[in-house]
């Protein structure tokens, strides 16, 4: 890290640790939306890119708009500590193995994670720092696998690298420590699309799965909702946004109701693993999201749903400042434990 970025980071680090009374001055008058009161620390973050004018990813061409998410994700994220991280391929994928320093003895539960991005931005490293809290947390051996991006690598591309990387992990298991009957596949965002439409050929499949851990997961490609209405400008994922990552992951129209990039349009499976399902109060992805647990209950599967009312599309990458979303992401490590133990 440059000392520029050092920089950033400890100013970063330093705003977000300040008083909530203090945070309060200085990123204005509380934001109230639906009901919902914006978290004083994450309004400071939001007001403090605006005022420095810092680019947003998807008005930048995608090689400099993946540097900007990478960026973020670093100055956010901080150094979190773990037992131990291995690089490994797993097929032809990229990916990385973290185990917790208190490891559970071999055959362990392990998440295969997968990241999100909008399938056009981020990789091991954007998600690296909330991937080893997860692994420390929860206890369980973490498995992220990179998968192909768009728009060089367009719709089914990433689906079908996750749902052969997941076959993998159920073959390989025991090299990987992992017990094949204690298994989760998880993502955030665009990482919960291809988590759940794994979820959903491991049903289909007969593959062994034990958990799903769906953080604000995109469920519809056509999505209408008043979430988007509400939230769709300001709070960090925009519609500008959601729009290109349509168009360069899905750009025929037509396969944008397909079950692998909109499962929320389709019946849900026999047979499908238990979810954990959380959604942020300020995300235009919000109502989707609980509509898709929704589904998932009234078809028998177990779920749970909690939705994190102060916090915006990204929180799950804000673990190294700050104290509201981190305590999030601890929840949901919490979750993720109780899953698999």
């Amino acid at each position: 890290m440059s000392l520029t970025d050092r920089v950033e980071a400890l100013s970063l680090r330093l705003t977000m640790g300040l008083p909530k009374a203090l945070q309060r001055r200085l990123g204005g008058a509380p934001i109230v939306l639906d009901g919902q009161t914006l978290a004083a620390e994450t309004q400071l973050m939001l007001r403090l890119k605006q005022v420095a004018r810092l680019p947003s990813a998807e008005l930048l061409p995608v090689p400099q708009g993946r540097v900007v998410v990478e960026h973020e994700a670093a100055m956010a994220g901080g150094s979190q500590p773990i037992g131990s991280v291995r690089e490994l391929a797993v097929g032809d994928l990229p990916a990385r193995l973290y185990l917790p320093t208190s490891a559970a003895p071999e055959p362990a539960p392990m998440l295969v994670f997968f990241h999100g991005g909008g399938f056009m931005y981020g990789g091991l490293d954007s998600h690296d720092a909330t991937c080893r809290l997860l692994a420390e947390q929860a206890g369980v051996r973490v498995l992220a696998v990179d998968y192909r991006l768009a728009p060089e690598h367009p719709f089914p591309a990433a689906h079908d690298d996750a749902l052969a990387a997941y076959r993998w992990v159920v073959r390989h298991a025991a090299s990987l420590g992992a017990d094949p009957q204690r298994l989760a596949v998880g993502g955030d965002s665009a990482g919960g699309t291809l988590a759940a439409a794994t979820a959903i050929a491991a049903a289909q499949e007969g593959l062994p799965l034990a958990f799903q851990l769906l953080v604000y997961p995109a469920v519809d490609a056509r999505r209408a909702t008043r979430s988007l209405e509400l939230f769709s400008e300001g709070f960090y994922l925009t519609k500008a946004f959601m729009d290109l990552a349509n168009a360069s992951y899905v750009p025929d129209v037509a396969e944008r109701d397909d079950i692998r990039i909109s499962p929320l349009r389709h019946d849900v499976p026999q047979g499908l693993a238990p979810a954990y399902v959380c959604t942020a109060g300020f995300d235009p992805l919000r109502d989707e999201g609980e509509s898709y647990a929704e589904a998932l209950r009234a078809a028998g599967v177990e779920v749970r749903l909690q939705r994190f009312e102060d916090q915006i599309h990204g929180f799950f990458n804000i673990v190294g400042v700050g104290r509201r979303s981190r305590a999030a992401v601890l929840e949901i490590a919490a979750a993720l434990r109780a899953g698999l133990t």
